[in-house]
């Protein structure tokens, strides 16, 4: 029956500059935005000494740190790491069927 009491013109007032602040906030805040880096799809030579002597100084090789270091695809340092374990460059040391951690052959 009664129902909600008519605000006041000064209430209403404050509220609409409020919500007008608020939007302003909204509006300045956003969203910064990450460049995004295109990936390479090339491998790097297996038989390069200077990535052979790079690798040799990491103690775990995992897939994302080759493709972060090389700027690679991840599917393309997992096979990258796969055909060095082949060439027994670097051994598996751990992981799962998701993730494999790898040391280089002269560390382990």
């Amino acid at each position: 029956m009664g129902g909600a009491k008519k605000k006041s013109i000064s209430k209403i007032e404050d509220a609409q500059l409020a919500q007008e602040k608020k939007q302003q906030q909204r509006k300045t805040k956003g969203k910064v935005v990450l460049e995004k880096r295109e990936r390479g799809v090339r491998m790097p030579d297996v038989g390069d000494a200077k990535f052979l002597s790079d690798i040799s100084k990491i103690s775990a090789l995992t897939p994302y740190s080759l493709a972060s270091q090389y700027n690679l695809k991840m599917s393309v340092a997992k096979d990258l790491l796969e055909e060095l374990a082949r060439k027994s460059l670097v051994k598996q040391v751990g992981g799962n069927a998701r993730i494999r951690i790898y040391q280089p052959a002269a560390a382990a």
